[in-house]
């Protein structure tokens, strides 16, 4: 079964850092491009940061020059780098990913189960 994990959320301050990873398992014959999108209560789920399979990255407005996403293709693995947290970067964190299971089909988008940010004095 193909699937995407995160971790890495958790607890933070105001200013402080945290790493996401996301691994994509299971039978998979390549990964396209690679994203994190994140969802608070009671807003839309919006994009982070994306990541191409030739590492052209994009990033939401709010993030730029605080986060950093980054993948390695060995791993299957995509990373969220995230500095100088704000209490608005407060969300759940879903990773998503293109994924081939086979040579000979489409690639299909994934979803994880996403992983919690709170920042907080």
């Amino acid at each position: 079964q193909v699937q995407l994990v995160e971790s890495g959320g958790g607890l933070v301050q105001p200013g402080g850092s945290l790493r996401l990873s996301c691994a994509a398992s299971g039978r998979i014959f390549g990964v396209g491009s690679m994203g994190w999108y994140r969802q608070a209560p009671g807003k839309q789920r919006e994009l982070v940061a994306s990541i191409t399979s030739s590492d052209s990255t994009r990033y939401a407005d709010s993030v730029k020059g605080r986060f950093t996403i980054a993948r390695d293709n060995a791993k299957n693995t995509a990373y969220l780098q995230m500095n100088s947290l704000e209490p608005e970067d407060t969300a759940t964190y879903y990773c998503n990913a293109d994924l081939k299971t086979t040579e000979w089909e489409y690639a299909t988008n994934y979803w994880g189960k996403g992983t919690l940010v709170t920042v907080v004095s």
